[in-house]
């Protein structure tokens, strides 16, 4: 099987034309490789591109709206997921431990627990909460090969997730509703619908299954009550899903559909009345006492492979300016218009666009062809004409031609594009 083909159930002729296995392959995001291995994403340059401009774009946002971003270890104690609990009830989906220096260590599954420990570092006071502790964490779970697909489902990922310390059940509730207007925000800049692209489900725990969830019955009637308050405030749609929930408490799942028509949870939000017991979290509040806060664990877009994945169908590979790889091309009529081209190149890439010189021996007309089949939003076509008159004439993707503008001009009707992020 060639690299490219791993993780497809289907050849990738087979596939929908806007199924994000094939379309990572023709615009060359991304490709597998079985040397390196199953479930491993090898990201191309192209792919590194829109991969990089969204993780700035949710990164700064997240800090806009409050959060500290941290980085923590890719790899840790085992000592540290049997204290959370995630090692019995997660060891299957876990990566075997590794021994150093008489210790086991594992790559880690989760971001939580390390997040714990960013909060234990020193006494905290109610003053300080609710504290937002976020992070582009990168995370390795060993996925069965046959549930492998694509960026949808992976062995390593990169999710941006955060969880909220709160002091009580009652900013706990503020929290999780500020992250639902988060990831609304987020997506309505991605060009997502609710209600279309994606909706909310309300996971719950089994009070019976004792295997499967943390015990205590109290605290997951609390829990799902406050999930199901929040979402019947916002007088959304959402649906109920018993035995769903994680171990730890009752979620709100973001739920999507692939080019496939496979429903997804694309990502949570989660209310978490365990782990603080577990990591022995406290603050000192207004009456000196020290009380256990409540966590609400987060993720504005999930991870990063999988949103790619569901942005690559939903946009069939066509990106908005600000998210595509190359935003402008330039075409030389001919080889006479190279020198100009050259400089046109060079002034695009110094103003902030992603700008390519695409002067190769083939016709003006192939090239322009193969520009728009790499969903190229900017095409900037120069020949004795534009020399003369020290102009370009400028094509956008959807409008069709702009007309010869002058360089200043063109640059700043694509810069508008950028930043308007439309």
């Amino acid at each position: 099987m060639s690299p490219h083909n791993e993780n497809l159930s289907e050849e990738p002729d087979a596939l929908a034309p806007n199924d994000h296995r094939r379309l990572g392959k023709e615009l060359e995001l991304f490709t597998f490789s079985d040397l390196v291995g199953s479930g491993l994403p090898l990201w191309l340059p192209k792919g590194a591109t829109v991969r990089r401009v969204i993780e700035r774009f949710v990164t700064d946002t997240e800090i806009a709206w409050g959060y500290n971003h941290v980085y923590t270890p890719d790899i840790a104690k085992l000592a540290l997921y049997k204290t959370s609990g995630h090692y019995p009830y997660y060891k299957d989906s876990m990566y075997a431990p590794i021994a150093i220096d008489e210790h086991e260590f594992m790559l880690r599954p989760m971001t939580c627990p390390h997040h714990f420990e960013v909060y234990a570092s020193r006494p905290r006071s109610y003053r300080e909460l609710p504290m937002r502790i976020a992070e582009l964490a990168k995370l390795y779970r060993y996925e069965g090969s046959g549930e492998l697909s694509g960026l949808v489902r992976v062995r390593s990922f990169c999710l941006a997730d955060a969880h909220v310390i709160c002091k009580d059940k009652e900013q706990a509730g503020d929290e999780i509703g500020k992250a639902l207007d988060l990831i609304e925000h987020i997506s309505s800049v991605f060009g997502l619908k609710f209600g279309e692209d994606y909706w909310y489900r309300l996971s719950l725990g089994d009070r019976t299954n004792e295997e499967k969830y943390y015990k205590n019955d109290q605290a997951w009637e609390e829990g799902e009550a406050l999930l199901r308050e929040v979402l019947t405030k916002r007088k959304c749609k959402f649906t109920e899903a018993l035995d769903e929930a994680a171990f730890y408490g009752p979620k709100i799942d973001i739920q999507m559909k692939d080019a496939r028509g496979k429903e997804n949870t694309a990502f949570t939000v989660q209310y978490d009345f365990c782990m603080p017991d577990r990591f022995n979290l406290t603050f000192i509040d207004a009456d000196g006492q020290e009380k256990r806060p409540l966590v609400v664990h987060r993720s504005s877009v999930g991870a990063i492979e999988r949103v790619m994945a569901f942005l690559i169908e939903h946009y069939a590979g066509a990106f908005p300016t600000w998210i595509a790889p190359v935003q402008a091309i330039v075409l030389p009529v001919s080889e006479k218009h190279k020198s100009y081209a050259q400089d046109l190149l060079k002034k695009f890439s110094e103003s902030g666009i992603r700008t390519e010189l695409d002067a190769s021996d083939e016709s003006l007309g192939k090239r322009i062809r193969n520009a728009k089949l790499q969903k190229v939003p900017y095409l900037l076509v120069v020949g004795d004409k534009e020399v003369e008159s020290q102009t370009i004439t400028l094509e956008n993707r959807e409008e069709g031609s702009l007309g010869a503008l002058s360089i200043e001009k063109s640059t700043d009707v694509i810069l508008q594009k950028i930043q308007s992020k439309k």
